[in-house]
């Protein structure tokens, strides 16, 4: 490589590592959002070498890599590229970022929480694969109390309508007659929602809590993302 391949201006580095436009990443910069190594960093025109420790929302990025990102769904929009009728989670993101980025798995319009999105396809294969079996917990608010056996039958399969085969053992704990935290280890359509429905019940409120060792973060409002650490993305790759 070069000499003058070696460095590169901030605002292209971020621009490249994340998807942000340059006009973005000048702005992430200015906004004091950038670090190089311990250093806060507020010129874009500033020159990093391509392989400078660099940190954006307190986020390691880095060059070329893959794009890891964790958002706070809300409710009312769609795990989709684009719906004809409602706004999709993609709309979140700068449009260079929402081009660049799939989803990893789906919630339902009404469902809130964590969310995955990467450019990286065998790494959302791993993780929506049933034969890896990746964990995720639920939040769930009813309309009726549960019934007395409902954590034994989740633990045993429970048959959803319109299927051959039972549910893999689920884990049900009881947070009161009504809230339930749940965790499947399979991605049926709609698959929390029908559990309860097997029990005669319904789910009026949903909100994923985390997928695999990854927690959604507490202080992510709803609408809002950041790329993954460096420990998150280890964790979901172990």
């Amino acid at each position: 490589m070069n000499s003058s391949k070696q460095h590169m201006r901030l605002d292209r580095f971020l621009s490249q590592a994340t998807g942000l436009s340059r006009k973005q990443a000048g702005i992430e910069i200015r906004r004091r959002q950038v670090r190089v190594g311990d250093e806060l960093v507020r010129d874009p025109a500033r020159h990093v070498a391509v392989d400078a420790a660099v940190y954006w929302r307190d986020a390691p990025v880095s060059l070329p890599g893959g794009v890891y990102l964790m958002m706070h769904k809300p409710a009312g929009l769609v795990c989709a590229r684009r719906d004809p009728l409602h706004s999709t989670v993609l709309d979140l993101l700068p449009p260079e970022l929402a081009a660049q980025v799939h989803i990893v798995g789906r919630l339902d319009r009404e469902t809130t929480g964590l969310l995955l999105l990467t450019d990286d396809g065998d790494w959302s294969h791993r993780l929506t694969s049933p034969r890896h079996g990746c964990a995720k917990t639920y939040l769930a608010d009813l309309a009726g109390p549960l019934v007395p056996d409902a954590e034994r039958r989740f633990e045993q399969g429970l048959m959803l309508r319109s299927e051959t085969r039972p549910t893999r053992p689920a884990q049900l704990q009881r947070l009161t007659d009504c809230r339930v935290r749940v965790t499947v280890h399979e991605g049926r359509y709609h698959q929390v929602r029908r559990m309860f429905a097997a029990l005669d019940n319904r789910v009026l409120s949903l909100h994923r809590e985390s997928v695999g060792d990854v927690v959604l973060d507490a202080e992510l409002p709803p609408g809002g993302w950041r790329l993954l650490r460096d420990t998150e993305l280890a964790s979901l790759r172990g």
